[in-house]
């Protein structure tokens, strides 16, 4: 019988060596890749130098890297194969077999891995791209923020340790004053939290105020992205209308038992519609009969072209349930992830706790750095600047629109925000698959309403005409121009190609 030591390491050059051919063929090492040495791989596994030469001998032998004496080894030409050329064992081994992880996974793992969730991916180069949610690089307040990044390394401290998990000090002191100016909103500095972006603030809601098969209010169409957080945690959704004022208060009598609303009161996304006073205060009763939670989400309140600023939720309640959410993303950029909560006094603790679990903290730096935009007054000369340029760029796509497609489009929500929704009301809402791909034939990027209306809501799609949520941060005035004079184009020959159809 072989010594254990034997056979441990007789199993760590079976590992290794599987593990460095798996990656030569998915590609991870690519042709002409250089391998790291014997002894500094060694040294990193905790193996012997001879274990690790060892198996660069036999890679060596099967064609996998060619090895020469004082020099670095390297994988072949034509070694780094598509993982669908593995044979059918290495492919189950390295992947596992069909339906296996779903019985690793935790439920709330099955579920996210049911969801497919989109990966949007980056468009061709040439494209005009009305996509939702990017901002222009150009926009970027780099010699400001630049300045204070510098200002924060040169004062950094002596002392390199993790930080409060609800976020360094000075950025929340300088978020409370900044909040109070634009937002009219009170809080203390301890109800502040920031975030790693708002998805994070939504996910940490889903997790630690949600069980499996708790009912959640959403807007319908909404926020897939909000959607997919509370689905992920067994969340029920119930699916409230919207109409050109937001939120359909009138329909949420009829549900009950709720944990949970989520909303887009300032400017409803994607429709683009404000919650008037009214509705917030019979939303707020609502919810305090039901015992539920609110979320307002605020995500992009610095842009408002042609309304003038309400009271936010948080504001009015007097009963503490609403958890506002916010974002640096629509102002700077979502590269950053910073975004911000205020919570109720009461669950200050427990989302703390939480968050440092998740993520301790988010990255002190660019904290800092904010903290000085925000104190100095750079933050808000930026804001004012990008409303100016937003603005600049959305009249010039409402007026694109108007001029090119006339009666054949209907806008609407463009009186703030980043983006607005086009409807065609000759084209049926089957047919939004067919005008993206036209459009994209003729270099433009479009994006339909359709997804974001909820799958499980069956009677949108017939009752409504096709529909393009069309963001303009992106884009500069003359690029719009060109984009919606070829939307036009791709318009006409969906109509052109539904008019023979139908005759047909």
């Amino acid at each position: 019988m072989a010594p254990i030591d034997d056979d441990r390491r007789r199993g760590s050059s079976r590992a290794l060596y599987a593990e460095i051919r798996a990656r030569i063929a998915d590609g991870t090492y690519p042709a002409g890749a250089a391998l790291p040495s014997t002894r500094s791989l060694a040294a990193e596994r905790g193996l012997s130098r001879g274990t690790v030469s060892g198996v660069y001998e036999q890679l060596a032998a099967d064609g996998f890297i060619a090895t020469h004496p004082g020099a670095a080894s390297r994988v072949c030409a034509g070694a780094a194969l598509p993982a669908r050329a593995l044979p059918a064992d290495e492919e189950r081994a390295d992947r596992g077999a069909p339906g296996e992880p779903a019985r690793r996974l935790s439920a709330i793992g099955r579920r996210i891995a049911g969801m497919a969730l989109r990966d949007p991916g980056s468009p061709p180069a040439s494209e005009i791209d009305f996509v939702y949610g990017p901002l222009s690089g150009s926009d970027f307040p780099t010699l400001a923020w630049l300045k204070a990044l510098r200002a924060v390394e040169h004062q950094r401290s002596r002392r390199l340790a993790y930080e409060d998990p609800r976020g360094n000090l000075d950025l929340r002191r300088a978020l409370q004053g900044h909040l109070s100016q634009t937002r009219g909103l009170s809080c203390a500095v301890e109800q502040l939290m920031i975030v790693n972006g708002s998805q994070q603030a939504l996910d940490l809601c889903a997790r630690l105020l949600v069980d499996p098969g708790d009912v959640v209010v959403v807007e319908n169409p909404g926020y897939r992205m909000a959607l997919e957080a509370f689905e992920a945690y067994g969340a029920r959704l119930s699916c409230v209308d919207v109409d050109g004022h937001g939120l359909r208060t009138d329909q949420l009598d009829r549900l009950r038992p709720v944990r949970l609303a989520y909303v887009t009161p300032t400017h409803q996304f994607p429709l683009g519609s404000f919650l008037p006073i009214a509705r917030r205060r019979a939303l707020l009763d609502w919810a305090a009969g039901q015992q539920a939670w609110i979320i307002e989400d605020d995500y992009d309140s610095e842009y408002r072209y042609s309304v003038r600023p309400e009271a936010t939720l948080l504001s009015l309640d007097s009963r503490a349930c609403v958890i506002h959410v916010g974002t640096f993303s629509k102002t700077l950029s979502p590269q950053l992830r910073l975004g911000y909560m205020v919570l109720p006094p009461g669950l200050v603790e427990v989302f703390a706790a939480a968050k440092r679990l998740a993520d301790r903290h988010a990255a002190t730096g660019v904290q800092r750095a904010l903290a000085r935009l925000l104190a100095d007054g750079s933050y808000d000369r930026h804001v004012r600047r990008m409303r100016r340029l937003q603005q600049a760029r959305q009249r010039a796509l409402v007026d694109a629109l108007t001029r090119h497609l006339g009666a054949r489009v209907k806008i609407e929500g463009a009186a703030s925000g980043l983006h607005l929704v086009a409807w065609f009301p000759a084209l049926p809402a089957s047919a939004e698959p067919a005008l993206v791909e036209a459009s994209r034939e003729r270099g433009v990027g479009v994006h339909p309403i359709g997804p974001l209306f909820h799958p499980g809501d069956r009677t949108a799609a017939p009752r409504r005409p096709a529909g393009l949520v069309m963001g303009y941060a992106l884009l500069e005035p003359e690029v719009i121009e060109r984009g919606v004079s070829r939307l036009a184009a791709a318009l006409t020959s969906v109509q052109e190609r539904s008019s023979i159809e139908r005759r047909g």
